[in-house]
């Protein structure tokens, strides 16, 4: 390709011709390349730009305007910016130019059709050549400067794009628009602001194939806020785009776990207008209420967008800031762009130093990191920036780019509309200036010269200057004091645990008892297989060690809850005891195999050494020790197992509670037929369960990735759990690795009514806390229903 080519198809370009096409228009035709869902088209690129420049004699006029001007005078850059506006407008475009847009315009259908090869029957060919020339395309353009998307720099927004054009009249209109939105103010000021010469920013201009959106939005390959590379974050609205860049509506929030592709979290917002194409014109239509508070995006359409992100960043090596549209059920990438505002480290935030009764007077999407104290200034148009001083609050019902010179001067933002995607939220993190998103009605309840606190790192506005600098850094004992206020919470906090050295450590913390006491660590520790001991007639050994290990926990805790599962190992893991060779199986799938109820009905001897252990426990007087059955499979196995420890003596002793893992599918699927035999409690194994819900090893780096226990066929089947032991009368728990990993299904759990989780150590306090708070709401939401 010629450096002096004048317009090129999408095709014809790649990311590396950025200085020829802009930014937009080398990553489009990079995509269009690797073969992604993008709409067709084609660029004029910067060479014709700086050509029209050049016939029509404007450099010396750009040049002679922009060295007087004041940059930190808005009124003087308002001057400017419409005076070189207009001398663009009243120009001719080169007339070779004229005619090579109109024959590109003219070919770009049945050049979308060639490149993506769709199959056509020589008759269908002759029709839509015949249409496609006398048609005119509507198409979006969009302007691309050859600056952009460098690293360090975002130009979001500051040059034009017009959506819906149909004509060759009006086409050739609005790309010379495009090039006069290069001297938009906030254009203008950004490029001073970043030490850009005016004079070799160049524009290209994009014609695209217009996409007639359903559902549109902005995604981002990670999450802009917290810079976690393990999640992608997606934002939708119905209808066309320009509504959520512009921050005219707040969109649905929607969270992805990059790895397993598991939507994490929604946070769905009512939307009362829609951009649409209506009757050859971008019309706002509003939104019935029942359509306007729907959620935008159904799991498969979050998972197809999610996919997409998660190839396109792949592809670049590079996170990446992405626009799709949805058009008749299929996903489209309008553009890509590296993301330029995440932070190489995590910045130190002051705290917010309030008593426990402060609570923040507006709360809406966090948007940019930090916090912020000042006086608030409310503006409603880019006319008002003046008012703006340095330190303000800026609050406005949305703030576009225009706002860029006023916002470098505020503390903070806070706008009424608007999605952590907008430009204004993109904006505000590239500046470093906290700001809020989607704060509902601020510009009324907050008040013009007040002072307030923003966090934009959690979204919340407190009345006052809350913030104290001398209490940024926190020592670990600081920070653990707000959890030694021992709080009290309806569903009980386990822990999990295996090591009797640990128990009287444990036992201080915050917590009800022990939800999960592995057997195998200890058995591990005694080394030596329980039928060797058997062989050597030296049960009476085994059965001392284990009643002492046991002994320890329930000591240390009592009274509160110790739940002991039965010995679960697997046959290659019992093969390691010594001994273990000669009594232990050779299997393919140990997994499957032979453990947890099924080896105790099949061989009971170790396992009536396991309820002997428990009865010297409760001999010494410690009635807080329960025995819970691993790995059942079908209701005869429970029946036998029942059986024997009824023989052993158990269920007579007082106090004594029998309760069974649900890790097998048909167990927790079938669960009403296992509690009718007669059990006290469940506790779910998250790991087991969801390997086999989902049919995958998580210890197979192949597949693990597919593992997640948040996927929504487990989250069900936990629920269904919670609710089934609910209607018996029986208690439920968690005790899987899930309930320490993810505080959001903990969440989700405690909604369902789960009697207790089992976490591990490091996550007592921390749970504790979200399970407190998590039931202060429910409890708040329960009086106000009934009054």
């Amino acid at each position: 390709m010629t450096p002096k080519k004048s317009i090129v198809w999408f095709e014809e370009v790649t990311k590396d011709d950025i200085g020829l096409v802009g930014g937009k228009g080398a990553n489009l035709g990079e995509m269009v390349n690797a073969n992604f869902p993008i709409p067709y088209g084609f660029i004029i690129t910067s060479s014709a730009y700086f050509d029209f420049v050049k016939e029509n004699r404007l450099s010396n006029k750009i040049k002679d305007l922009l060295q007087i001007v004041n940059y930190e005078n808005p009124h003087e850059l308002q001057q400017a910016s419409s005076h070189l506006r207009e001398l663009i407008s009243q120009s001719e475009t080169p007339h070779y130019l004229v005619k090579q847009i109109v024959s590109y315009y003219e070919q770009l259908l049945i050049k979308e059709e060639l490149h993506f090869k769709k199959k056509l029957t020589s008759l269908d060919k002759g029709v839509q050549t015949i249409r496609h020339l006398y048609d005119n395309p509507l198409v979006a353009i969009r302007s691309s400067a050859t600056a952009e998307d460098l690293p360090g720099a975002s130009f979001a927004g500051q040059q034009e794009t017009f959506l819906n054009v149909k004509g060759e009249t009006l086409l050739l209109k609005k790309i010379k628009d495009c090039w006069s939105s290069l001297f938009t103010e906030r254009a203008i000021y950004y490029r001073k602001q970043q030490g850009f010469d005016h004079m070799k920013v160049g524009l290209a201009v994009v014609v695209q194939r217009m996409v007639q959106s359903d559902k549109s939005g902005i995604a981002f390959s990670v999450d802009p806020i917290s810079a976690d590379r393990n999640k992608i974050v997606i934002e939708a609205i119905y209808g066309l785009g320009e509504y959520i860049v512009g921050g005219k509506v707040t969109p649905d929030h929607y969270e992805v776990d990059k790895r397993s592709l598991v939507v994490t979290k929604k946070e769905i917002k009512k939307q009362h207008i829609m951009l649409k194409k209506y009757n050859n014109t971008n019309r706002e239509l509003r939104l019935s209420a029942e359509q306007g508070k729907k959620e935008k995006l159904s799991d498969t359409e979050i998972l197809k967008v999610a996919l997409l992100v998660k190839d396109v960043e792949n592809h670049y090596f590079f996170p990446q800031d992405i626009e799709w549209a949805i058009e008749k059920d299929r996903v489209y990438i309008v553009q890509s762009r590296p993301i330029t505002t995440l932070k190489s480290k995590k910045s130190q935030e002051s705290k917010l130093a309030k008593s426990s009764n402060s609570l923040p007077i507006l709360v809406g999407s966090p948007a940019s990191p930090g916090m912020g104290v000042g006086p608030v200034t409310i503006i409603f148009s880019p006319k008002e920036i003046h008012k703006i001083n340095s330190g303000d609050i800026l609050v406005a019902p949305q703030t576009n780019p225009d706002f860029v010179p006023a916002m470098r001067k505020a503390a903070a933002i806070v706008t009424e509309k608007g999605g952590r995607t907008s430009h204004a939220a993109i904006v505000s993190r590239e500046l470093g200036i906290p700001a809020i998103v989607g704060a509902d009605r601020a510009t009324k309840l907050l008040k013009g010269g007040s002072v307030v606190t923003v966090n934009g790192s959690t979204g919340e506005i407190f009345k006052g200057g809350s913030l104290k600098p001398a209490q940024k850094t926190l020592t670990s004992r600081e920070k653990e004091k707000p959890m030694q206020k021992n709080l009290k919470t309806v569903t009980k906090v386990y822990v999990n645990l295996a090591e009797p050295d640990q128990a009287g450590k444990i036992a201080k913390k915050d917590v009800d008892g022990v939800g999960l006491l592995r057997a195998e660590f200890m058995i591990a520790h005694i080394g030596i297989h329980p039928k060797e001991f058997i062989r050597k007639n030296q049960q009476f050994l085994f059965v001392n060690r284990l009643a002492k290990d046991l002994a320890t926990f329930a000591r240390v805790f009592y009274p509160r809850t110790i739940t002991y599962r039965a010995t679960d190992f697997r046959s290659n893991e019992y093969r390691n005891l010594k001994g273990g060779d000669h009594f232990e199986p050779h299997e393919e799938n140990p997994m499957l195999g032979y453990r947890g109820a099924f080896r105790y009905v099949s061989n009971p001897e170790v396992f009536r050494l396991e309820l002997d252990a428990i009865k010297k426990v409760y001999a010494l007087g410690f009635d807080n020790l329960h025995l819970m059955i691993p790995f059942v499979r079908v209701p005869w196995e429970l029946v036998k197992v029942k059986e024997i420890v009824q023989n052993q003596g158990l269920m007579d002793l007082v106090g004594f509670k029998l309760l069974i893992m649900v890790e097998v599918p048909a167990c927790a699927l079938n669960l009403e037929e296992f509690i009718k035999i007669g059990i006290d409690g469940v506790s779910v194994g998250t790991n087991d369960l969801t390997m086999m819900l989902l049919g995958v090893d998580r210890d197979n780096e192949e597949v693990a990735s597919i593992y997640d226990e948040r996927n929504p066929v487990v989250v069900n089947v936990l629920r269904n759990i919670i609710r089934t032991c609910t209607k018996y009368n029986v208690t439920s728990s968690i005790c899987g690795q899930a309930a320490s990993d993810y505080p959001e299904l903990v969440e989700e759990l405690v909604k369902e009514g789960i009697t207790s989780v089992s976490v591990n150590p490091d996550a007592i306090e921390r749970t504790r806390e979200q399970i407190y708070e998590i039931e202060k709401k429910l409890f708040k939401n329960l009086k106000k229903g009934s009054k």
